[in-house]
């Protein structure tokens, strides 16, 4: 039997993508939240985003709600910011890190949630995912703080937490993956092909023995 109503922070990519499929069969209502900061690849993402919803074409998936956390005034200069020094295809995962992403999001996400009534805030977050905001150890003190902050029966679940990328790959079905993004230094509306999260995108694939649906600006090395 299907729950509620769940709110999946999607941002498009491959993890959020697979959630938004994972969703559809276990809630009656699923709706897409996107987040906006003020990255540099946003405009490219929620584009394919919306993309990616539509051809789900599931009547139980709502349009994306886009939701605005503007972060220019705490981060200053930052790649993600500005587009400059970009983390590329041979930096280490923690190049990567936004400072406190995963709680900037889920406390707008949560007051949304509360006042639309939305029972479950859906993350997905993967089993090597090394940042703070991602352990389950703060996922369970964040659900604790805003059910008590917003007096609602709110839940933060991370159905992926102790899966791969190539896990959650493989287990996906009915997943328009050429609709997905990745990209933090896309080329137009394209992956640029050799940035860090490129590099990922390109080696979950291969790891997972599936055809990269892919068009990337670059042909970069895995």
């Amino acid at each position: 039997m299907k729950q509620g109503h769940a709110g999946v922070l999607a941002s498009g990519g491959v993890e959020s993508a697979a959630l938004l499929r994972w969703s559809l069969d276990r809630y009656r209502r699923v709706t897409p939240l996107y987040i906006r900061t003020g990255t540099v690849w946003e405009g490219a993402e929620l584009g394919r985003l919306r993309r990616l919803v539509t051809a789900f074409r599931a009547p139980s998936m709502a349009r994306p709600v886009v939701l605005e956390v503007p972060v220019r005034d705490v981060y200053g200069r930052h790649w993600s910011l500005t587009g400059r020094g970009v983390p590329d295809a041979d930096s280490p995962d923690p190049a990567v890190y936004l400072p406190g992403r995963n709680l900037l999001l889920l406390g707008k996400a949560a007051v949304y949630a509360a006042m639309a009534g939305i029972d479950t805030l859906l993350l997905g977050t993967l089993k090597d995912n090394p940042f703070p905001d991602a352990t389950a150890a703060f996922v369970e003190a964040m659900t604790r703080a805003v059910q008590r902050g917003l007096d609602a029966p709110l839940r933060i679940e991370t159905p992926f937490r102790d899966l791969h990328k190539t896990d959650v790959l493989r287990m996906s079905r009915d997943v328009p993956w050429a609709e997905s993004f990745s990209c933090i230094r896309p080329v137009g509306r394209r992956h640029c092909g050799a940035c860090n999260k490129c590099a990922e995108r390109r080696r979950g694939f291969a790891e997972a023995g599936i055809a990269d649906p892919t068009r990337y600006a670059t042909h970069a090395r895995m």
